[in-house]
């Protein structure tokens, strides 16, 4: 087989074989396979899309790419988490320590930032002294403790996918459904977790804008992991605003810090809730999702999810006065603020237009290995449907750039639309596949 006749094969339009698909990642994988070809057989994936079977077999010769984890040993069902992208989504932070905290093994193998959507990583490693790069044999004894460690892809586990994520980046190949299920289900399945929560986000700040997108990206997904004997749940969720009011990695930080304090944003407090009912309901720790939600609501009340987040941080080297006082976090060096040109109601906030502003600002990467600014972001005044009047301060924008937040005004600016009639926020949930059962 050679890498070329198989690019030239999906480029126009045949599907490629499982044997085709496994010589195409190893080999990539080892190195003979170049960046420019393998970029080139992504543009071929995105526009010509792969069957099912292709999907399949991609994930799992992603998955065997590396080493497995086995959590047999500790006798539980461990449960995994994972977001499809958005902008403003710190669930991760919050949701995994209440869920720990509840008495369930939770083993995240995570990613960094994609495009214009933040990554859990760059988060928590806005955390001075935390880390992410956790051995295999250190994760696992962690989760084995804790209850909870997060963990960066190592160079040994699913390293195919690792590489084609920095790739799929700076490609523009990231918005393909086929190439985000296996990306996500291999890391879950590589990943050694038993169950597994899908968050799969719809609207303008996610990769899956359209509600029809994001049900066939969760019915994928729920296909994979029945196909490798997961329990799993996929819930479609809102993304047409900005998710809370941070956006930006240490800003998110300390935005998920006041949830579980019982503080912050309600929009993120229940999105929180809803998923982590799920996630005790598929390992059999609760009847059902609505006893699940109750249970983690006492665990934001009496601190113990927060108790549990600052264990996590402490146990991979991160500082524990930062979560005292969130002003020890990194600061930026400059900021702007944009003021209501006029009076009226919040009609739209476009996630997607304040995803890129944070990008512009320092908050992903617009090529591979570009290092990220931790202090830069955008926070937010207001979400949508409330009442604004005219020199209202919108939102601030932070930066260590010079001349970074100036420049990205009017561009912020553009993605607040304010009217004189009065409109609902979307539901924050549209739909679980499967529904569970009650």
């Amino acid at each position: 087989m050679k890498a070329l006749d198989l690019i030239t094969k999906k480029r126009d339009g045949q599907s490629l074989s499982v044997a085709e698909i496994n010589f195409l990642v190893q080999e990539y994988n080892s190195g003979v396979i170049p960046d420019y070809q393998m970029a080139a057989l992504l543009m071929a994936i995105y526009f010509q899309g792969l069957s099912n079977k292709e999907t399949s077999a991609l994930t799992a010769a992603l998955a065997m790419s590396g080493e497995n984890i086995d959590f047999s040993s500790l006798g539980k069902i461990v449960v995994d988490k994972h977001s499809s992208g958005g902008v403003g989504d710190k669930v991760t932070l919050i949701l995994t320590p209440l869920v720990a905290a509840a008495g369930v093994p939770v083993a995240k193998v995570s990613g960094r930032g994609l495009g214009f959507s933040g990554g859990t990583i760059d988060k928590l490693e806005s955390i001075p002294g935390f880390s992410a790069a956790l051995t295999t044999k250190r994760f696992m004894k962690l989760v084995s403790e804790n209850n909870l460690a997060i963990m960066v892809q190592t160079e040994n586990l699913t390293p195919a996918e690792g590489k084609l994520y920095a790739l799929r980046d700076v490609t523009g190949t990231v918005e393909n459904i086929s190439l985000i299920a296996a990306s996500i289900m291999s890391k879950k399945i590589a990943g050694g977790a038993g169950a597994i929560l899908l968050d799969v986000k719809t609207g303008r700040g996610s990769f899956m804008q359209s509600r029809d997108e994001a049900f066939h990206l969760a019915e994928i997904m729920v296909r994979i992991a029945n196909d490798m004997q997961r329990r799993v749940v996929s819930v479609v969720t809102d993304m047409s605003q900005p998710l809370g009011y941070a956006v930006g990695n240490s800003l998110e930080v300390k935005e998920a810090l006041a949830v579980l304090r019982g503080e912050g944003p309600p929009d993120v407090k229940q999105i929180c809730l809803v998923l982590g009912g799920y996630m005790l309901a598929l390992t059999g720790r609760v009847r059902n999702p609505d006893e699940g939600q109750e249970e983690l609501a006492r665990f934001l009340e009496n601190g113990a999810g927060l108790e549990k987040f600052r264990q996590m941080v402490i146990s991979q080297g991160g500082r524990a006065e930062c979560l005292e006082d969130p002003s020890l976090l990194p600061q930026a060096a400059y900021h702007a603020e944009v003021f209501a040109s006029q009076g009226g109601y919040l009609r739209e906030i476009d996630a997607r237009k304040v995803g890129n502003v944070a990008l512009l600002l320092g908050t992903g990467r617009t090529y591979k290995g570009e290092e990220i600014d931790p202090a830069a972001g955008v926070l937010l005044n207001y979400k949508v449907g409330d009442r604004i009047a005219q020199g209202d301060l919108l939102a601030t924008i932070y930066s260590n750039r010079e001349g970074a937040c100036n420049s990205v005004c009017r561009d912020l600016n553009n993605a607040f639309s304010i009217g004189e009639e009065r409109v609902e926020p979307a539901s924050l949930i549209h739909g679980v596949v499967p529904p569970f059962p009650s």
